[in-house]
C-alpha cells in the first residue's frame, strides 16, 4: 500500500518506522527539520557541537512503548536514569520538593495541610480509572479532598501556570494523569531518563530506518489538502500538485486537520473546531554559569514574571556533554492574541531575561553565550471538563483517512511522548499482515 502520513513527530515517525518494511511510505513535515514537538536546535560553542531539544524532555520508567522502541533501535546505551531534583518557588523562597521530608517543610502549607495533600496523591495512586473524573473539574475535586488552602497556595499556582484563563476548566481526570506520572518517587526522590546526546538520535534513527527501507521524508512540504472522494481517501495535495495514494494517517492537529479535509469529516467537524489547545512559548538559553546554585533541575513558580517554570538541564546532564549551561525558560499561552505569539523574540527573551534578574540576584545577561525563543501554537489540548468526548477517533469516517497524534486516546489524560509513539504503533497495526505473532490481519 501508499500511505501518507502527515507530520513527522514521534506519532508519524513510528507509524513509518513500523510500516515502511512492508509499504510505500511518505512522510510530509511543513519544518525544516523532522520530529516535531522533539525536535532539536543544533549549537556549535567554541567547537563543540551537539543537539539540545527545542523544547525540554525527559523519560518516565512507565513509558514502555518509547524505552521498548529506543531498544529496538539499538540506542540502549545511550540511556540514563537521574535524579531531577525539583523545588517550588513561592513568596521568593525556593522549597525542594523531592522526598517526603521535603514536602513537608513547605512552608506555605500548613502540617495539616501537607497531611491532605498527601492524602489526596495516595489517593490518586490508587485510581486505575479517569472516566468518572473526565465530568468533573479539578479545582472542584482538590477542594471537595483536600480543602481551600491545598488547593490555592499549591495546586492554582501550578495549574494557573500550564492553562491560563482555561485553569479552572481543567478536568479532574488530567490532574489525576498528571500527578500519576510524576509520582513515581523512591526515597532519594524521583528519576528520569534521557538519551546521552540527546532526543535527536531517537529522531534521526527513525529517519534513517524509514528511508533506509526505501520511505520518503520530505521536508519544507506541507499539505494542503486530503482529497476526499464518494468517502474515500484518493490522495493529498502539496504545493499544487496531487498524489494519489492509498491511505492516510495525519498527526496534525484538529483545526488543520479540518481545513485539510475541507469539512468533509460529517459531525466531527463540529468537534474538531470545539477542540482548544495551546501554545508555548519557551526560551533556551546558553549560560557561563549556572542559574539554579542549589542544583535543582526543574522550578515551578508563584511569583510575578511571565514565566511559569525554569528547567536548567545541566544540573540534570553532565555539563561536559555541553560546555556550557543550558537553562529554559517556559510559560504557556492560550490563543493566536496572546502577547507571547505577537511579539518579537527579541521582546519576549527581553522579559523572560526581566523575571530571571528578579528571581535571581546573582544572575547577570553577560553572562548569556546566547538565547533561542521556539514558539508552537499546538503545543497540547486543554484538558478541559468533558474532554473525553473530543479526543480524536482512529477512523473518523472516510476510508483511507487515519488519526494518530498528540490529540489520540493514547495521550489521554495527559499527553506524553510514550503517548505518541503508542499512537504510531496502534495506527501501524492496523495495516500490518498477517505473522506468526499476530492473530488478526485487518486487511484480510
Amino acid at each position: 500500500m501508499k500511505i501518507v502520513i502527515i507530520g513527522s513527530g514521534l506519532a508519524g515517525l513510528s507509524a513509518g518506522y513500523k510500516l515502511c518494511k512492508s509499504n510505500e511510505i511518505v512522510i510530509f513535515e511543513k519544518d525544516e527539520e523532522i520530529g516535531g514537538m522533539a525536535a532539536s536546535y543544533c549549537q556549535d560553542y567554541k567547537g563543540k557541537k551537539y543537539f539540545i531539544e527545542k523544547y525540554y524532555h525527559h523519560i518516565f520508567r512507565s513509558d514502555s512503548e518509547l524505552l521498548d522502541l529506543i531498544r529496538e533501535l539499538g540506542l540502549e546505551s545511550q540511556m540514563m536514569w537521574l535524579k531531577g531534583k525539583n523545588a517550588y518557588f513561592v513568596d521568593g523562597k525556593n522549597y525542594p520538593m523531592n522526598t517526603p521530608a521535603e514536602i513537608l517543610r513547605f512552608k506555605p502549607l500548613s502540617f495539616t495541610d501537607l497531611v491532605k495533600l498527601g492524602l489526596l496523591v495516595l489517593r490518586i495512586k490508587l485510581i486505575n480509572d479517569t472516566t468518572s473524573y473526565d465530568r468533573i473539574k479539578a479545582k472542584d475535586w482538590i477542594l471537595d479532598t483536600a480543602g481551600q488552602s491545598v488547593y490555592e497556595n499549591f495546586f492554582a499556582p501550578l495549574m494557573k501556570s500550564k492553562f491560563g484563563e482555561n485553569a479552572e476548566n481543567v478536568s479532574a481526570a488530567w490532574l489525576i494523569g498528571r500527578v500519576k506520572i510524576r509520582s513515581d518517587r523512591g526515597s532519594e526522590g524521583e528519576k528520569l531518563g534521557y538519551l546521552r546526546g540527546g532526543f535527536n538520535s531517537l529522531i534521526e534513527a527513525l529517519g534513517r530506518e524509514i528511508t533506509a527501507q526505501g520511505g520518503r521524508i520530505l521536508q519544507n512540504k506541507a499539505i494542503t489538502e486530503i482529497v476526499i472522494k464518494d468517502n474515500t481517501v484518493q490522495g493529498v495535495v502539496t504545493d499544487g500538485d496531487f498524489m494519489p495514494c492509498d491511505a492516510v494517517i495525519s498527526t496534525v492537529e484538529p483545526r488543520v486537520l479540518d481545513a485539510l479535509t475541507k469539512g468533509k469529516l460529517g459531525a466531527l467537524h463540529t468537534t474538531l473546531q470545539s477542540i482548544r489547545y495551546q501554545g508555548t512559548a519557551c526560551a533556551l538559553i546558553g549560560l557561563d554559569k549556572g542559574l539554579m546554585k542549589d542544583g535543582n533541575y526543574w522550578l515551578n513558580i508563584k511569583a510575578d514574571v511571565p514565566f511559569g517554570a525554569v528547567i536548567e538541564h545541566t544540573n540534570f546532564m553532565p555539563f561536559e556533554d555541553y560546555g556550557e549551561h543550558l537553562v529554559y525558560v517556559t510559560s504557556y499561552f492560550q490563543d493566536e492574541n496572546d502577547a507571547l505569539w505577537l511579539k518579537k523574540e527579541e521582546e519576549v527573551l527581553d522579559s523572560y531575561l526581566k523575571g530571571l534578574e528578579k528571581m535571581f540576584p546573582d544572575f547577570s545577561r553577560t553572562n548569556i553565550h546566547w538565547a533561542k525563543l521556539f514558539r508552537r501554537m499546538d503545543t497540547a489540548p486543554v484538558y478541559e471538563q468533558g474532554y473525553l468526548e473530543k479526543v480524536l477517533p482512529f477512523a473518523p469516517g472516510p476510508s483511507g483517512l487515519y488519526l494518530a497524534g498528540m490529540f489520540s486516546s493514547t495521550n489521554y489524560p495527559e499527553r506524553s511522548m510514550n503517548g505518541s509513539v503508542k499512537a504510531g504503533f496502534e495506527a501501524a497495526k492496523f495495516f500490518m499482515k498477517k505473522d506468526d505473532k499476530c492473530e488478526v490481519c485487518w486487511l484480510d
